[in-house]
């Protein structure tokens, strides 16, 4: 590939002068793949080391292996040695840094706890494996086990995978918080409970937060320890299987929140000196340690890690039947200094040498495995620095990832409304910021991050209406703050989604203006659970105002996919910024917002193809919280290109073309 014949290069002509680290970038990524493909035709045949190394059950018996390289002696403990360490439960090397042991078949029973005793040169510690697939915690010690899986009545799959969507409409998730009691719900309880939500809103996306196996339930699931097990605190494999199955037969893929950026520094639970050395999967010193996160950093540059990294996502798409994957923490990977404190404001910090290559061409690797390994899964990278060629296909010399998570719209958003008056917000400023993206690529939007629910940050619903969420949301108690906060919280949403540029995403609760922030237990609020749950009760209380942002926001995402809107780029035909007026087709759609907090405009003239409109949707309507300023049979025409309108203050609406017949 020649530098100036680089299609990257032919979408942005500001890289132009990067040509050549651009075309050693990506020779280095190929190169890699054809080493590790080793003559394959692809990558994801030969990214098997979850069905090498762990525990297995073979025809004869039970064999397990790891890899570690440093250790002197491993012994295989457990239940079945009533946690005696003893000679005859030793792995033998047997090269390459991999030990093995073979056991009889009726040695080991599903349900039995076991773990591993590593001796290095100047010490030894327990460790649970690498690779292991299921890990429980003691209730009472509070000590981590690996567990024994082979259930008698292994799930069986009874639905195929939905098609990629064309425009992943998503909602993400965290299962052990979804429940409206204050404790840790289960994959079970999401299925029958939260997941029929998500289908009456129209999503047709779920991203799974928390999944993979970590120590501390407060970290989110961004500590990861266990790579390959599903956390036990929802549930058992098969019950995640049966959500996920549950799901496909709604039509809802399925992402997974990936955490290859770091691991957590446990050393019982984790990889941290798994085997005596702290360089088996990560940099070794300083570099091998994340200075804000606390964390272990993956070294990406050798085959070790990534050869265990590419085989996890492997394992999660065919054991699971995921659908793709939100890889986390994508910025923190591919800079040398994390990417901490920085303003990506010139394209030479790309380029500067702060660049970790070796992550690149992970991500590379990773991106051409899951697209090789599953034809309909799709990826997703959560990045601030806004690094060119991430969202670009691999093979025209890009990374790969399908989308990028529009990060700087929710900043946006938090910033207009903690910071500027309503009655000062700048329409065209909205549309430049709501549709700002490299133009290589295709954006997940978002309103509102689950960061900004944490406990010392606020939602947009409580910016905006604060504390009168306690005791205003009474649809018998008019108040015009909460009358303001729900009228922006709509627009907010609804202007998010309709200019998205790719994917929408929702992070769970949000839709109906959940009021609490999130506080997972911890010692400084005595191990409570009262704020790490969803109060689901808010939204189907018919009595309280919750229940217009819910039915609101299941009318747009609704509306949306059923016009194909997202299947159309946006295009301005009124911005202006003196009444706060927005207006932008998108192919014969045609999106209206007042934003002006309290000018209503008569006959207001909108450009657009002359015919006969219809109203479909606005926000206006009293199920929606709004007054009913607007008459749903009202005849609209555009005559010479001009439609004119009856616009209230701060609402919203959506016509189209008579004729056009919805799907």
């Amino acid at each position: 590939m020649k530098p100036q014949q680089s299609p990257l290069i032919q979408k942005d002509a500001w890289l132009k002068p990067y040509a050549l680290p651009l075309q050693r970038r990506y020779h280095k990524a190929v190169l890699k793949e054809l080493e590790l493909a080793d003559g394959h035709p692809q990558l994801c045949e030969v990214c098997n080391n979850h069905l090498y190394y762990g525990l297995h059950k073979t025809e004869n018996g039970w064999i397990f292996r790891e890899k570690a390289p440093n250790a002197r002696q491993i012994y295989l403990y457990g239940d079945f040695s009533y946690w005696k360490i003893e000679e005859r439960y030793a792995l033998h090397p047997i090269g390459n840094g991999d030990w093995e042991i073979e056991l009889p078949r009726n040695f080991l029973k599903h349900g039995m706890l076991y773990k591993l005793w590593m001796v290095w040169q100047d010490g030894a510690g327990e460790r649970l494996p690498a690779y292991v697939r299921r890990v429980v915690q003691d209730d009472t010690t509070k000590i981590f086990s690996a567990e024994v899986w082979d259930p008698a009545e292994p799930y069986e799959w009874q639905h195929s995978s939905p098609t990629r969507p064309a425009h992943p409409l998503i909602y993400e998730a965290h299962v052990g918080m979804s429940a409206q009691e204050p404790k840790i719900a289960s994959y079970s309880e999401f299925r029958e409970k939260v997941l029929p939500r998500i289908h009456r809103l129209g999503y047709n996306t779920l991203q799974l937060m928390a999944v993979q196996e970590h120590p501390y339930y407060g970290s989110f699931g961004y500590q990861v320890a266990n790579f390959f097990a599903p956390s036990f605190r929802f549930g058992t494999p098969e019950e995640l299987k049966e959500l996920i199955d549950t799901a496909h037969g709604l039509g809802i893929a399925v992402v997974l929140d990936v955490v290859h950026s770091h691991s957590v520094d446990n050393e019982a639970e984790g990889l941290g000196y798994f085997d005596g050395s702290d360089h088996l999967y990560f940099h070794s010193g300083e570099r091998g340690r994340h200075p804000v996160w606390q964390s272990r950093c993956f070294n990406y540059g050798k085959n070790e890690t990534l050869m265990f990294l590419l085989s996890n996502l492997k394992y999660w798409l065919d054991e699971f039947r995921f659908d793709g994957f939100r890889f986390d923490g994508v910025t923190s990977m591919t800079y040398l200094d994390h990417g901490i404190g920085v303003d990506f404001l010139d394209y030479k910090q790309y380029f500067d040498g702060n660049v970790d290559e070796d992550a690149l061409t992970y991500l590379y690797l990773a991106n051409r495995l899951v697209h090789s390994q599953k034809e309909t899964a799709f990826t997703i990278a959560e990045d601030v620095s806004g690094m060119p060629g991430l969202a670009f296909p691999a093979e025209q010399g890009g990374i790969g990832f399908d989308y990028r998570m529009s990060m700087g719209v929710a900043d946006f958003w938090a910033k207009t409304v903690k910071e500027v008056p309503d009655e000062y917000w700048h329409v065209g400023d909205i549309f430049y910021r709501l549709t700002d993206k490299r133009n290589e690529e295709q954006v997940v939007s978002y309103a509102e991050s689950h960061d900004q629910a944490m406990v010392g940050d606020k939602t947009l619903i409580f910016r905006l209406i604060d504390s009168k969420m306690y005791d205003k949301m009474s649809v018998f108690t008019p108040d015009l703050v909460v009358d303001r906060g729900i009228a922006l919280h709509k627009l907010i949403n609804f202007s998010t989604l309709a200019l998205a540029n790719g994917g929408f995403l929702n992070f769970m609760g949000n839709e109906f203006g959940h009021p609490e922030w999130i506080d997972f237990p911890r010692e400084g609020n005595g191990w409570s659970y009262q704020y790490a749950r969803r109060q689901w009760n808010l939204v189907d209380d018919e009595t309280l105002k919750y229940k217009y942002l819910n039915e609101f926001h299941t009318a747009i995402v609704h509306t949306v996919t059923e016009t194909h809107a997202l299947d159309f780029p946006p295009l301005p035909v009124v911005r202006d910024n003196e009444n706060q007026v927005l207006a932008f087709t998108r192919g014969d759609l045609l999106f209206v917002f007042n934003f002006n907090p309290d000018k209503s405009f008569t006959d207001y003239p909108i450009n657009c193809k002359s015919g006969k409109y219809e109203m479909i949707l606005h926000s206006d309507e009293p199920q929606f919280g709004g007054f009913d300023r607007l008459d749903a049979a009202t005849e609209y025409f555009s005559i010479d290109d001009t439609l004119k309108a009856y616009l209230p203050s701060r609402t919203a609406l959506l016509f189209v073309p008579e004729a056009r017949h919805l799907l």
